[in-house]
């Protein structure tokens, strides 16, 4: 883990925007394309605003979540949303953009269904996580029953979890193995809870603490606030 303590958040979202920015430039300039994809929440919405007018060849990049509510796109509680609104407007809204939610199916078959979907656009160049105090990444909770599931090598590339707490809509989660062969990695976190978290979760098994399976390759970006 590479961990780089910023002074304030806005300094820490404009050195990420920046990272991104070129790490996307230079897939694009090996493969001719790119993949991004982003976390859900309050926390990257700075980060959005300032690469969405990023000067890249947008058109040639695919968006999309790491995970996603199974509730409609226009729900408020949608990541779809959120990224739309935040990232994929100025220079950015030329980029491709994949929803990790389909209309009409259920949660096993639209998993299965967007596997399909968003592997064409693998591996992914540069990959963005947030992380919760509970040491969980994208939708991967730790004792959730299809944790295991979804951290092995034999998962395909978006599978179907659900939260312990009951009162949490049933999600899709990027699958460990989709998310663990990013060519570039980076953990944005804010908050002195979640930088205790992060360290404990580099002495955590992966069961107990799913963000510890990525920050052996990840730089985490943190500041106190």
């Amino acid at each position: 883990m590479f961990f780089i303590k910023y002074k304030t958040s806005e300094t820490l979202m404009q050195s990420l925007a920046i990272r991104v920015k070129l790490e996307l430039a230079q897939a694009i300039k090996n493969n001719g394309r790119a993949t991004l994809v982003v976390p859900g929440g309050g926390t990257p919405k700075p980060f959005f605003n300032l690469l969405s007018d990023a000067d890249i060849e947008w058109n040639k990049v695919t968006v999309f979540p790491t995970d996603e509510r199974w509730v409609g796109l226009d729900n408020p509680r949608s990541n779809t949303g959120l990224i739309k609104s935040q990232l994929l407007i100025n220079r950015a809204s030329e980029a491709h953009f994949v929803a990790l939610f389909q209309k009409n199916k259920n949660l096993k078959v639209g998993a299965s269904s967007l596997s399909e979907s968003i592997s064409r656009y693998l591996p992914i160049d540069v990959l963005v996580l947030g992380m919760g105090a509970d040491m969980h990444t994208a939708s991967l909770f730790p004792g959730a029953a299809e944790l295991a599931w979804a951290q092995s090598m034999d998962a395909p590339e978006v599978v179907p979890i659900k939260p312990l707490d009951n009162s949490l809509e049933p999600r899709v989660t990027l699958s460990a193995r989709t998310l663990e062969k990013a060519a570039n990695t980076h953990v944005l976190i804010i908050g002195l809870d979640k930088k205790n978290a992060v360290e404990e979760a580099e002495q955590t098994n992966s069961s107990l603490a799913p963000i510890s399976q990525f920050l052996p390759h990840a730089t985490v970006h943190w500041s106190a606030g």
